[in-house]
C-alpha cells in the first residue's frame, strides 16, 4: 500500500503474481506467435464471462476497432455516429475505410452518447452507431439498440473501459454487433498492449476469423477444417504474440477480483467528495440504477466557475497526480477533416473544460484518498 505521504500516481497496473510464470511456459513450450494455448483460454474465458458468440483477441482496441469496419463493409461516404468526446480511435477505425464519423453530444450524468439526439442526426448515408461506455459506466442501450432496429443500422460498442462492467445484467460489448475491448496498461486488466473483437452477431463470427488472420482460413486450417489455407478476403495481422496472451490470461483470471477491489476505491472516492458536490464545487459520475460499474475511472466535474488547473497543480505539489481527458474530436484538425457535429455539442465542450480523473488503482490505501479528497477541498475552497 502507498505510505500517506508517498507520491500518488494515475494509474499503475495491478499485477496477480502468475504473470511471469506464464509469459516462461510460454516461452518454454516454443509457440510464441498468436493463437496457441494461452489465446485460446483468453477466448474462452471472454465468451464465458461476457456471452460473445466469439471472442478473439487482438494487439490492441484499436485494431478490434478497425476489425469492426471491416466487417460492417463500411465504405467511403458511409457515415457512423458517435460521441466526440471519446480516444480517437472511435473515429480513425471508421474513417480508414472512408466513413465519416458524425459527432453527437453527451449527456451530462454519465458523459455517454446521448440517447436522445442519435435519431436527429441519421441521413441515407448512416450505417452504424458507435457508442462508447465512458469510465466502464453504461450507455442507455435499450434506447441505443431500438433506435438502430428502427433505422436499420449495426452497433459497435467502444468497451475500451468497460471489462466486467454490466447494462441491465449484460456484460459490456456484448449488446451491439461488435464490441471492442482494451488490456492496455492504463485499464483495470492488462497485457501492456492488446484488445479483444467481441462478435455477438453470429453470423460474422466466421468472417472474423478471416479478416483477423490477413484476409485467410488459417484458423480453420489449425483446427483442421481444410487442408491448405489461402487468400479468401479484405483483412490484417490482428493477432498479439503468444507472450502478450500469457501475461493476459493471468490477470484473466484474477479480474474479478481486481473489479472488486477497485470498486471499493471507486465508492470511497464517491462518499468522501459528497460533501463538495452538495457545496456546488463539483459533481459526481452519474451511475443509472440499471448499470454496474467496473471502478475504472473517478471523475469529477469542477463547477465552471473553479480553476481545474489550478486544482491540477495544488494536487501535483503535494505529489499526487491527476488530469483531464479527451479534447473533443470535432474541435480536432482532423475530426474537422474528416468528420462533422450535430449541433454545437455544449456538454461534450463542458466536461473537456471541467472533467478532472483522480487517482485509482490498487496500490492506493483509504488514507491516501481521504489525503486527495481533503486536497480537493483545499483547492476548491
Amino acid at each position: 500500500m502507498a505510505a500517506s505521504s508517498a507520491p500518488i500516481p494515475l494509474t499503475a497496473p495491478d499485477l496477480s503474481g502468475k504473470e511471469c510464470r506464464y509469459v516462461a511456459e510460454a516461452v518454454a513450450a516454443r509457440q510464441l506467435a498468436g493463437d496457441g494455448g494461452f489465446t485460446k483460454r483468453c477466448h474462452a474465458w471472454l465468451e464465458r464471462e461476457t456471452g460473445a458468440a466469439k471472442a478473439l483477441l487482438t494487439h490492441s482496441c484499436t485494431a478490434a476497432l478497425e476489425m469492426a469496419a471491416l466487417l460492417l463493409d463500411i465504405m467511403p461516404g458511409d457515415e457512423v455516429i458517435m460521441p466526440s468526446y471519446t480516444f480517437v480511435s472511435t473515429a480513425n477505425a471508421f474513417v480508414l475505410r472512408g466513413g465519416v464519423p458524425v459527432f453527437v453530444d453527451i449527456r451530462r450524468d454519465t458523459l455517454n452518447l446521448d440517447e436522445r439526439l442519435i435519431e436527429a442526426a441519421i441521413t441515407p448515408r448512416t450505417r452504424a452507431i458507435a457508442v462508447v461506455h465512458y469510465a466502464g459506466i453504461a450507455c442507455e442501450m435499450d434506447a441505443i439498440m431500438a433506435a438502430a432496429a428502427r433505422h436499420g443500422l449495426a452497433v459497435v460498442e467502444d468497451a475500451a473501459q468497460g471489462l466486467l462492467a454490466t447494462y441491465r445484467g449484460q456484460a459490456l460489448g456484448s449488446i451491439g454487433a461488435l464490441g471492442a475491448l482494451s488490456f492496455h496498461e492504463t485499464k483495470n486488466v492488462v497485457s501492456g498492449e492488446g484488445g479483444a473483437l467481441l462478435v455477438n452477431d453470429a453470423s460474422l463470427a466466421h468472417r472474423a476469423e478471416i479478416v483477423r488472420e490477413k484476409g485467410t482460413d488459417r484458423s480453420r486450417f489449425l483446427r483442421g477444417e481444410t487442408d491448405k489455407y489461402t487468400w479468401q478476403d479484405i483483412g490484417s495481422s490482428f493477432l498479439p504474440s503468444e507472450i502478450v496472451a500469457a501475461f493476459l490470461l493471468a490477470q484473466l483470471e484474477e479480474a474479478r477480483a481486481i473489479t472488486e477491489r477497485r470498486l471499493r476505491l471507486w465508492r470511497m472516492y464517491d462518499e468522501l467528495l459528497a460533501p463538495l458536490e452538495a457545496s456546488g464545487a463539483l459533481s459526481r459520475p452519474g451511475v443509472p440504477a440499471e448499470c454496474t460499474p467496473n471502478g475504472h475511472i473517478y471523475y469529477v466535474m469542477l463547477a465552471s466557475d473553479r480553476d481545474r488547473q489550478a486544482v491540477i497543480d495544488h494536487l501535483a505539489a503535494a505529489g499526487v497526480r491527476s488530469a483531464f481527458h479527451y479534447v473533443p474530436l470535432h474541435n480536432s484538425p482532423a475530426g474537422q477533416r474528416f468528420g462533422r457535429a450535430v449541433g454545437d455539442l455544449p456538454v461534450t465542450a463542458e466536461a473537456s473544460r471541467q472533467l478532472l480523473r483522480l487517482p485509482l488503482h490498487a496500490g492506493l490505501a483509504e488514507t491516501d484518498l481521504a489525503r486527495i479528497a481533503a486536497l480537493l477541498r483545499e483547492a476548491l475552497d
